[in-house]
This record gives C-alpha cells, sequence and structure tokens, in this order.
C-alpha cells in the first residue's frame, strides 16, 4: 500500500519517498510506503540535486499553498466566498477559521505546543528523514493563499560552502522532474497559473543570500494535486514495479 493519510510518515520501519530522491529506500519494505507531504516534495524534488553536489546545512522555507491542498470543500469555499465579496457581501467560513478569499492565513493544520503548525513540523521531520540526516537545520512557515491549484515556496538554502546561481542552475536544468524558468529581465519565473497541469517542480528567482555567503534563495512551485499527491504515488508504484519489489 502506498499511503497519502500521512499517518505513517514517521514511523521507522515505513519508508517515506521521493522517487527522485530516495528511490532505494522502498527495497526493504513491509508492504507498506509512505508518500510525503505535497510541500515536502516539490522542496526536496528542487534541493536535492543542490544538496548532491555540495550538502544542505540548514533551509528556511516558507510556503504559499493553494486551497486544493485541503479539498473539494475549501476550493468551493473559496469561489463561494469570492462571489459574495465581489457581490459586497458577507463571507461565511466553514473550512477555514477566517474568510480565505482575498485573504492570507498563516495556518496550514493544526497549531502544536511549541508554536509551529503540524504542517511545519511535517517539512522539517520529513525532509530529515527522506535526505538521512537529522543534522540539517530546518524552520517552516505554512500560508494557506485564496489560489485554487499550485503552491509556491520561498526557499533560504544554506550549503556547506558557496554555490553560486549560475552553478546551481546548471545543476537543476539537468535534474529529473525539474524546470528552470529564471529569467527576471523578462520576467520569466514560476507562477501558479502557469504550472497547473504539469508533472515538474518549476524554480525561478535563484539568486545568492544576501544575508550569508553560502546561502542561495529560490521560489520553487508546483501543481501540488499532481507531484504533490498524485504522481509521487503513482511513481512510487512504478518504480516497485520496475525493480520487481513488489
Amino acid at each position: 500500500m502506498i499511503d497519502n493519510s500521512g499517518a505513517f510518515v514517521m514511523q521507522d520501519s515505513v519508508p517515506l519517498v521521493v522517487t527522485e530522491v530516495n528511490s532505494e529506500d522502498p527495497e526493504h519494505h513491509r508492504g507498506l510506503i509512505a508518500n510525503p507531504n505535497c510541500s515536502t516534495i516539490q522542496m526536496l524534488v528542487a534541493l536535492y540535486p543542490l544538496h548532491k553536489a555540495k550538502p544542505i546545512k540548514r533551509i528556511v522555507v516558507d510556503t504559499y499553498q493553494s486551497v486544493s491542498g485541503m479539498g473539494a470543500a475549501a476550493v468551493d469555499e473559496l469561489n463561494t466566498q469570492t462571489k459574495l465579496v465581489l457581490e459586497g457581501k458577507s463571507a461565511v467560513s466553514h473550512v477555514y477559521p477566517h474568510q480565505i478569499a482575498f485573504n492570507v492565513l498563516p495556518e496550514v493544520d493544526v497549531f502544536l505546543d511549541d508554536g509551529y503548525t503540524k504542517e511545519e513540523w511535517r517539512m522539517r521531520e520529513e525532509t530529515r528523514k527522506i535526505l538521512h540526516d537529522d543534522n540539517i537545520a530546518i524552520s517552516a512557515t505554512c500560508v494557506r493563499v485564496p489560489v485554487v491549484i499550485g503552491h509556491c515556496e520561498s526557499i533560504h538554502v544554506e550549503f556547506n560552502e558557496p554555490m553560486s546561481p549560475e552553478e546551481a542552475r546548471v545543476i537543476l536544468a539537468d535534474s529529473p522532474g525539474v524546470k528552470v524558468l529564471d529569467d527576471p529581465a523578462v520576467n520569466l519565473y514560476p507562477y501558479p497559473w502557469s504550472v497547473a497541469g504539469s508533472d515538474d517542480v518549476f524554480v525561478g528567482r535563484i539568486r545568492r543570500d544576501a544575508s550569508h555567503e553560502n546561502g542561495l534563495v529560490m521560489w520553487v512551485v508546483a501543481d501540488n494535486m499532481r507531484k504533490g499527491v498524485a504522481l509521487n504515488a503513482v511513481q512510487i508504484a512504478g518504480h516497485l514495479i520496475s525493480k520487481g519489489w513488489i
């Protein structure tokens, strides 16, 4: 079984798999494999090729997550609220604690005792498990935005030695599942409307982190309903079949 529920992601005996990152982990599965959080998937598809070249020490990520990550009821709520607000009427919230139309909510999943949400906790712990490195420092802030499909991430990443934006672009351009859209001179960068319906993870605005000599900043966007959920599960199944592990 390939599970999308999140119930098994941190169980040691259950492989947590992103096929472009740790495709060998499911070899010794015990009949159950976990699919990571959609935000974790797209972040690691973009970061892992760079991590292989120069190991990552620290990640600070802010996500801008579409309502489809909460299901059909959330999409319906956004559509209904948008219509009501444009008509000058009051919007009532059922799925979210506050109005989502024309608004942003810094709350994805429940809050934990340390002030982080469960979504933010998952991004941290899943990343460490998938990369097999508990020493990577990670902090996440996850925000819900009034977009139907497509999660965006602003990622600040610190390596153990400097990596230039040019080097990162070359590595990512040759990486599976990644497309680089990065030419600010002509306003070329990924955004949700342009990536919806695509299976790839799109990366743009790659630049030096002005606050750290070993840091890069990038903007990562993906269709959360495809690469973030369905496609990764299908890729895991296909990989298992190709390897004869099922």
